[in-house]
């Protein structure tokens, strides 16, 4: 009586390594793909999506504060405007 192996393992073959048997090519240049432009198009809202959230959420009673200095007329002195078209400037020039 005769008992085989139901795998048999084979010395020379790694059992491990799949075979390339078969008609294998190897592409020329490497992997590439392409992207449409509507898939483009909805990766970018979805950026600006993301960041629109991560923003932090306006403050309604800061800004009423301020547009309420803005309104009276001692408020609006030579030192505040320099000082806010010497920001301004700063900005500009630092991007």
């Amino acid at each position: 009586m005769t008992i085989d192996r139901l795998n048999s393992i084979d010395p020379i073959r790694d059992p491990q390594k799949p075979s390339l048997g078969g008609k294998a090519e190897k592409a020329n240049g490497g992997d590439s793909i392409s992207i449409s432009s509507d898939a483009a198009q909805k990766a970018e809202l979805f950026k600006a999506l993301e960041l629109a959230k991560a923003a932090p959420e306006t403050r309604s009673d800061r800004i009423a504060e301020l547009k309420a200095k803005i309104n009276e007329p001692s408020y609006m002195s030579d030192a505040v405007l320099g000082m806010t078209a010497d920001r301004i400037i700063d900005q500009l020039f630092d991007s």
